[in-house]
C-alpha cells in the first residue's frame, strides 16, 4: 500500500515538474517576443508579464520616449489578444472609456456602443493628463472585470489588463492619481532610458562589434 501511494505521489510530482516547464518556456517565448522591441530592459518586461499572468494591471511612470507605449503594444501583439489605446486628455469624458446608449432610430431603442476599455489590453496613455471624474471611469472595470452604464452590467474578457502611462507630476497639466486608484494597480515601475548599446542603431552596434572582433564590416560582394 505504501509503496502504491509513493509511485502515485512521484507521479503526480512528474506531470507537475513537466506541467511548469511548459508553462516556463512559454512565459520565456513571450518575454523573447517582447525584447525584440524594448531592448535592455528585461527585468521590466519580466515584472509586465508577471502582472499579466497575476492578472493585475501596470502603472509605467517615467519621462515621455521611454517605450511605455510601445511595451503594452509589445505584449498585446506577443499573446495575440485585442489592443485599445485611449490618449487621455483633460476633455475626455468617462462616456469615452465605457461606454454610452445611443438611441437607434431603426429598432426605436437604446443600444450600447461600448467604449474602449472592452479589450483585453488596454494602455491608458497619459492617464494623469485627465480629470479625477474621468480617472474613475476605470476603477470598477479594473476592480470587478465589468462596466455599469445605466444600470446594466457588462463584463469584461480575460486576459483583461490595463496598462496605464503617467507623466511626472511636475509636468505641466497633470492631476495625481487618487488612492482608490493607485491601489487598483499591482505594480508601480518605471523604464527609464536606454543605455548606450541599446540606444545605437542596429547597423552601428553591427560595426562596433565587427571592430571589436579586428575585422571591417561586410563588404559587398562584387559583381561581374
Amino acid at each position: 500500500m505504501a509503496e502504491d501511494l509513493r509511485r502515485e505521489a512521484g507521479v503526480v510530482a512528474r506531470k507537475e515538474q513537466a506541467e511548469w516547464e511548459r508553462f516556463g518556456s512559454r512565459f520565456n517565448a513571450i518575454k523573447e517576443n517582447v525584447e525584440r522591441v524594448i531592448q535592455g530592459k528585461e527585468h521590466e518586461v519580466r515584472l509586465a508579464l508577471v502582472a499579466l499572468i497575476a492578472e493585475g494591471h501596470v502603472l509605467i511612470e517615467d519621462v515621455p520616449g521611454v517605450g511605455k507605449t510601445m511595451l503594452a503594444k509589445a505584449i498585446a501583439r506577443s499573446i495575440d489578444c485585442s489592443f485599445r489605446r485611449i490618449q487621455f486628455t483633460p476633455d475626455l469624458l468617462p462616456s469615452d472609456v465605457t461606454g454610452v446608449n445611443v438611441f437607434n432610430q431603426e429598432r426605436g431603442d437604446f443600444e450600447f456602443k461600448p467604449g474602449a476599455i472592452f479589450a483585453n489590453i488596454v494602455l491608458a496613455d497619459e492617464i494623469n493628463r485627465a480629470g479625477p471624474k474621468t480617472q474613475s471611469a476605470l476603477l470598477e472595470s479594473m476592480e470587478e472585470r465589468q462596466v455599469t452604464v445605466d444600470t446594466v452590467t457588462y463584463h469584461l474578457g480575460t486576459p483583461f489588463m490595463v496598462i496605464a502611462t503617467q507623466n511626472p507630476i511636475e509636468h505641466e497639466g497633470t492631476y495625481p492619481l487618487p488612492e482608490a486608484q493607485l491601489d487598483r494597480f499591482m505594480m508601480r515601475i518605471a523604464l527609464g532610458y536606454p543605455g548606450t548599446e541599446e540606444e545605437m542603431p542596429a547597423p552601428a552596434r553591427r560595426s562596433c562589434s565587427c571592430g571589436r572582433r579586428g575585422r571591417g564590416p561586410p563588404r559587398r560582394a562584387a559583381t561581374t
